[in-house]
């Protein structure tokens, strides 16, 4: 049996993560925590679980600890779990990779810091199919759409398939950049040497288009999370393999196989 603490544990993600890990055989969650949140009743496999604020007494009873909290509180909950040899699966965004090799270096721990930028298995092989399309098409734009909460722009998963993609083809195409705004910001972020642009709107959850130019064509890839459920079968499967790794792993591609 995997003993599991969720973090951000009464938020729109962290439910999600009781109750997708509390229908599992292999694994129950033994602690849930979110500052501000004290009290809060979740439904676990073993009955109802109290939501309390701190995580260190929380750490002495889990295995691993996933994490859907904010960029400004996951890096304490990460080296806390670290140093207490806890797994940990991160979803959290907003904090860049190297600063999470750092985080590593500075916490020497056998244990496994995996993070992944999108837990929905869509959104790697869209990432996945973008990358190849990379090596042939090298015009290429993102657009991203997140509900209005989210609290990172370009997301996590933008920022990830840029990074893909700059490393596929053979070299940044030469395109209207920020010489030719109107406004400022019109031509969006620039990561990677792809151009991403944001937009934040009620009514949506996870959505990102990645757009290919061509000689007389064009190449869309699209995934639409519409509900946070897609994300779950993601954060299971981290929770199940997380424990037979150790260091940082990035991406749920690395647990899929991909």
């Amino acid at each position: 049996m995997i003993d599991v603490i969720v973090t951000g544990s009464a938020g729109r993600m962290g439910r999600e993560v009781v109750r997708a890990v509390s229908a599992e055989h292999d694994m129950r969650v033994v602690a849930a925590v979110d500052p501000g949140e004290e009290g809060v009743v979740l439904d676990g496999s073993e009955g109802t679980i109290k939501v309390g604020t701190d995580l260190e007494p929380a750490l002495v009873a889990g295995r691993v600890l996933v994490d859907f909290t904010a960029p400004s509180v996951v890096e304490g909950n990460v080296r806390a779990a670290l140093a207490a040899g806890v797994h940990c699966v991160v979803g959290t965004t907003g904090v860049s990779e190297g600063r999470w090799r750092e985080v590593m270096a500075e916490t020497p721990s056998d244990s496994c810091l995996f993070i992944a930028p999108n837990f929905a298995v869509g959104a790697v092989l869209m990432m996945r199919f973008a990358t190849e399309a990379a090596r042939f098409m090298p015009h290429v734009e993102i657009i991203e759409l997140h509900h209005d909460r989210k609290l990172d722009a370009p997301s996590g998963t933008a920022m990830r398939t840029a990074q893909l993609i700059s490393g596929a083809r053979a070299a940044d195409p030469v395109v209207p950049g920020r010489d030719t705004e109107v406004e400022e910001g019109a031509r969006g972020a620039v990561v990677e040497g792809v151009h991403v642009h944001s937009v934040r709107l009620p009514g949506l959850v996870a959505h990102q288009e990645v757009l290919f130019g061509g000689e007389g064509q064009t190449l869309s890839i699209r995934h639409d999370s519409i509900d946070r459920t897609s994300f779950m079968p993601g954060v299971v499967l981290a929770v199940r393999e997380v424990g037979k790794r150790s260091g940082l792993v990035v991406g749920l591609e690395a647990l899929m196989g991909l």
